[in-house]
């Protein structure tokens, strides 16, 4: 497997056990990129974590573009759907970083949790139920059999995989 192409060329087509290794990849990375952030003050606990977040999203959002680009076009697909869950996606990262549409709420003893306003959580809700039919778009359903206007089946030439 080519993880330099996989992660940053738009080009081909992935099956899906190749989708499913390089979400795995990246959610790795992300884990350990945020357990960094957060060992230099931006981590989860941090006054500061939406920077760190947004940070981390930024960081893994092209390696992800290009990943799942090439699973939609396994499915014949050419991704706008994809564009713009990622685009909605990377609004609401901004969104939550700045502060907009949360407000600071005390549970107790001092302790403050963020809560969503209505419609910043109508707005969540949304991108979760898309993001539920992209992965199984993504993940769940066969890609085209035989070639397309993408490339060559990669489950019938598991060398392109």
């Amino acid at each position: 497997m080519d993880f330099k192409a996989l992660y940053t060329t738009t080009a081909g087509r992935v099956s899906r056990k190749t989708w499913w290794t390089g979400v795995i990849i990246l959610a790795v990375v992300g884990i350990v990129l945020t357990l960094l952030l957060g060992a230099i003050g931006l981590g989860p606990s941090a006054s500061s974590a939406g920077w760190g977040s947004l940070l981390v999203t930024l960081l893994l959002l092209y390696p992800s573009y290009c990943l799942s680009l090439k699973r939609r076009q396994d499915r014949g697909n050419n991704g706008l759907d994809l564009k713009i869950l990622l685009g909605l996606s990377l609004l609401s990262s901004v969104l939550q970083t700045l502060g907009v549409g949360i407000t600071a709420s005390d549970i107790g003893n001092g302790v403050m949790v963020p809560v969503p306003a209505g419609w910043f959580s109508i707005l969540l809700l949304a991108i979760a139920a898309y993001a539920i039919y992209m992965l199984v778009q993504l993940g769940f359903l066969r890609g085209t059999i035989g070639s397309n206007a993408y490339g060559a089946d990669p489950v019938a030439n598991p060398a392109t995989a």
